[in-house]
């Protein structure tokens, strides 16, 4: 196997983990109902049915970075693996709704865990011309997730009746996260460790083993001189180089790419899309086929992301999304302010998502997983995650409220929040002209430099 194929085949393979993210995230979907009817669930607790799930996403967000700097990015995978696998069959036969929920956080922190993991590790094994399209392919796996259990619950649900589905149907939709969670644990084992971990560790002969299985010998020289340069210029201690001026700028940006990245509205409008849809005048199974629409052009406009981000660059593809997220979401405010909704909201709500969808879906994870030198990149990437998580939950939370506030309806007509979100998206204009570097082409270390600039 050659060099390049080498590289894909270990990124695809860690990319799986990208794959449970968006499958364990979407599973529950097509099972609530069922499940809410199954342990005669409150309102209050069928919300706490999904939303636990995000519970365990921030405690796997706090402790990846201590798992992956300890143990190594290939162990802390392996560890992720065993959580989905557990995950799948908790969920699938639990005796009690408070099982079912202690599964679903377990199946959470493997998603926190995952999330922060898999693109840095891609990123440490990607060569600098490929990076982009390489770490690109989490997204694109996430995005693939979310697909793949729609599927997978519409064709379990065709199996039986009511009955069969009450009783027995959401369990097999769970318990299928087993055979994805098994295929990533079987590939995890074939992939090699993080070369800049293992120099991290003193492991120098593993980690030139691994550059020379990943780059030719001239090549591997070059990126083993500029790792070892890069490591020895600070302190082991991640906290203590966060104290470092230059690391604390990075770090601000790779919370603040965290951040707008979830303020966009994207979350708000992919968990409640049917409602947004049904709201605006959408039958039932008319908003179910708008929702699935929005996921076919996530996908497709992914794919174009990551064949686009190692040609045209991390900073066009951002500022081209937000212009035309803040045209969008402001059109889409304008309908619902003026009652012209009809056919018009739907197009304008694809726009956002093929917006989102090249810029900043991919690039963020993108940009997340290269940006942060070696001597603080899982500890500042960990810390970036786990508020990702914070604003997907507080968005979550508070978008229901900003529709239904009467104040709010009597003086928007329900177009606020799309205000709001086109407001925040304008504002990361500024943001990516201000802080983003173009990292385009660059070795991890190069980045590094253009801090010191």
């Amino acid at each position: 196997m050659n060099n390049s194929k080498n590289i894909t085949f270990i990124a695809l393979s860690a990319a799986l983990g990208g794959l449970l993210f968006g499958y364990d995230t979407a599973v529950i979907s097509g099972a609530i109902g069922n499940l809410t009817e199954f342990f005669h669930l409150s309102p209050v607790e069928t919300g706490w049915a999904i939303s636990s799930a995000l519970v365990g996403c921030l405690i796997g967000a706090f402790f990846s970075d201590f798992l992956s700097d300890k143990f190594g990015r290939k162990v802390t995978m392996v560890i992720t693996a065993i959580l989905f696998i557990l995950n799948s069959i908790g969920t699938a036969f639990p005796t009690s709704f408070t099982m079912f929920v202690l599964f679903r956080i377990v199946g959470g922190i493997g998603v926190g865990i995952a999330s922060m993991v898999v693109p840095m590790y891609i990123a440490e094994i990607a060569p600098p011309k490929r990076r982009g399209a390489l770490v690109g392919n989490y997204q694109l796996a996430i995005v693939i997730g979310i697909v793949v259990v729609y599927f997978v619950n519409y064709f379990i649900a065709l199996q039986g009746d009511a009955t069969w589905n009450l009783n027995i149907g959401w369990r097999w939709m769970f318990g299928s996260e087993i055979i994805p969670s098994l295929l990533f644990l079987i590939f995890i084992f074939l992939i090699p460790e993080s070369p800049r971990w293992l120099f991290q560790k003193g492991s120098t002969n593993k980690a030139i083993a691994v550059l020379q299985q990943l780059n030719t010998k001239e090549e591997a020289a070059q990126v083993q001189s500029e790792i070892q340069s890069s490591l020895h210029q600070e302190d082991k201690n991640q906290w203590k180089n966060l104290s470092n001026p230059i690391y604390k700028k990075v770090l601000f940006v790779g919370i603040g790419l965290s951040v707008l990245q979830q303020l966009t509205g994207i979350n708000a409008i992919l968990y409640y899309a049917p409602e947004i849809f049904k709201s605006l005048g959408s039958s039932t199974d008319v908003s179910l086929l708008e929702t699935s629409i929005l996921g076919v052009v996530n996908l497709i406009f992914t794919l174009l992301a990551i064949q686009l981000v190692d040609k045209m660059g991390r900073k066009p593809l951002l500022y081209i999304g937000s212009v035309a997220m803040t045209i969008a979401l402001a059109s889409v405010g304008l309908f619902i302010y003026y009652n012209a909704v009809g056919n018009w909201v739907l197009p304008f709500l694809l726009l956002f998502m093929g917006a989102f969808s090249i810029s900043w879906g991919p690039i963020v994870w993108v940009l997340l997983s290269e940006i942060f030198p070696n001597k603080i990149r899982s500890l500042a990437l960990a810390i970036s995650v786990f508020i990702q998580w914070v604003a997907n939950f507080v968005v979550t939370q508070v978008f229901p409220s900003l529709v239904e506030n009467q104040w709010l309806k009597d003086h928007f007509n329900g177009a606020f929040p799309f205000y709001l979100f086109s407001i925040i998206c304008l504002f990361s204009i500024y943001f990516i002209h201000k802080y983003i570097p173009e990292t385009k082409n660059k070795s991890l270390e190069e980045i590094n430099e253009l801090w010191k600039i």
